[in-house]
């Protein structure tokens, strides 16, 4: 089977003429640069042993403060040497680690050495340019606004070749893995302004201070992320968690049909029904979604029911009717087993509650009742009455309405049934009782949990400030 991964035969031909380039605009630019190599050992030595002691994370995320003195070179001492310790920095770190392919270590040595020059370069251009000192304070301004433009080279390099590799979003690779750092990085820019300063004023005792700051801050920002990160893996379990509850009930409901197979299109019709009166009638998105499902699962509690009950087509004793009772009982119990489904739970328990207080397993009357419950009881009062399948001859809608309002203000809600009389005479209610059962559409709750995506094996890995593959 081929892969539908871009080949990276021709990405590594692009990229080493793209790193030859490089290199020749830092040869040809070298003697602007200021090679004091006491600050370019320091920096460099700070940036391998950042690089080295990095965390990574079980979703690749390498957590790495070397981005930091390689922007102090490039401030201080120029873009070709700033991007000799950007080099430095890869090739050691590939050599100890060895993870990489190929492509990725050809990929990252190309960013550390572009990023640093072209910002040196840059920055140096402004400040002789417009001949700004050290001593002005625009000169601390550009320091910060320089940290900013080499982190949006360095993003830009690494993570448009990630999503050249995996065809995906590049807009959606800086909602995920750049916009939650930035606040980070806005403190890192800001320190590495401090640290600038610190030093034309200190000297290098301002260097070594720097480096207890950076080993701290890597520490910090390493824990800010692992603990994101099992925030968001909690999320994935606690969906996941939640699908395979609403299987587990679809399973139930499924094998509660193979006993009476009205129970099904039953369960589909009350709940459409309900779902419609909760719309016109004005509740929101969630409680719609939570009568749907209370609907669905009201009749779950019919477990307890043997089939001389459940089929029965004679009447029943007084005993079966307690049992019978006992249903939306069980019902309750069985989902508020679930978690997050208490509301659901109360829902059903109160299904066959009456507005007068006659009703079961409670006896609340009239605002007692919860809202969403008084719908289901409308709905499934009329599909009773009006189902093909139900072993009673069926009403006709006309009849039914009849009923409803007779009832209304005593077994029902006078305003909910009124609300579905609408519905039923402008016909905006279009399930169909002939239809063997719209159950699978009703029963598709698992399409209303979001889905959730998995890293990929070569997925690129993004630094304190900066980003690597």
């Amino acid at each position: 089977m081929e892969s539908n991964r871009p080949s990276t035969s021709r990405t590594n031909a692009v990229q080493i003429v793209g790193l030859i380039v490089a290199v020749a605009v830092a040869v040809i630019t070298a003697d602007t640069a200021n090679w004091d190599m006491a600050l370019f050992g320091i920096l460099l030595a700070f940036s391998v042993f950042s690089d080295l002691t990095a965390i990574t994370t079980t979703s690749k995320v390498k957590l790495s403060g070397s981005f930091l003195p390689i922007v102090l070179a490039i401030v201080l001492l120029g873009g070709p040497p700033a991007a000799v310790i950007g080099v430095i920095t890869i090739v050691v770190g590939t050599l100890v680690n060895q993870r990489n392919a190929f492509h990725f270590f050809l990929n990252n040595l190309v960013t550390y050495t572009a990023f640093p020059l072209i910002t040196g370069l840059a920055f140096h251009w402004v400040t002789d340019a417009a001949n700004i000192s050290a001593s002005d304070g625009a000169f601390y301004a550009l320091v910060f606004g320089a940290f900013l433009f080499a982190l949006a080279i360095n993003f830009t390099l690494i993570a448009g070749y990630a999503c050249y590799l995996e065809r995906s979003s590049f807009w959606r690779k800086v909602r995920t893995a750049l916009v939650p750092l930035l606040p980070s990085e806005l403190a890192a820019a800001l320190m590495a302004v401090g640290v600038a300063y610190l030093y034309i004023h200190v000297g290098l005792t301002g260097i070594a201070l720097f480096g207890v700051v950076l080993v701290t801050f890597q520490y910090l920002l390493g824990a800010l992320l692992v603990s994101q990160e099992r925030a968001e893996e909690l999320e994935v379990r606690s969906k996941q968690l939640a699908s395979f509850q609403v299987g587990v009930l679809s399973a139930m409901l499924r094998t509660l049909d193979l006993r009476d197979q009205m129970t099904a299109r039953h369960s589909a019709a009350v709940a459409r029904y309900s779902r419609a009166i909760a719309q016109r009638a004005g509740f929101s998105r969630r409680d719609e979604e939570l009568v749907h499902i209370a609907a669905l699962l009201h009749d779950i509690g019919k477990f307890i029911l043997p089939d001389r009950i459940l089929k029965a087509n004679v009447p029943l004793t007084d005993e079966d009717w307690m049992l019978i009772k006992r249903h939306p009982q069980q019902g309750a119990r069985v989902v508020s087993s679930l978690d997050g489904y208490g509301p659901v739970a109360e829902i059903i328990l109160a299904h066959h509650e009456r507005i007068d207080g006659k009703g079961y397993p409670r006896g609340l009357a009239g605002g007692e009742i919860p809202e969403l419950s008084r719908i289901i009881s409308v709905a499934d009062t009329y599909d009773v009455m009006t189902a093909r399948d139900s072993y009673r001859t069926p009403m006709s809608s006309h009849d039914a309405i009849i009923e409803l309002r007779r009832v209304a203000g005593k077994q029902l809600d006078a305003r909910f049934v009124e609300v579905f009389i609408e519905l039923l005479e402008g016909k905006d209610v279009s399930f169909q009782h002939g239809e063997a059962a719209d159950f699978e559409k009703e029963l598709a709750l698992e399409s209303r949990i979001a889905e959730t995506a998995s890293p990929g094996a070569e997925s690129n890995r993004f630094q304190v400030a900066g980003a690597k593959a």
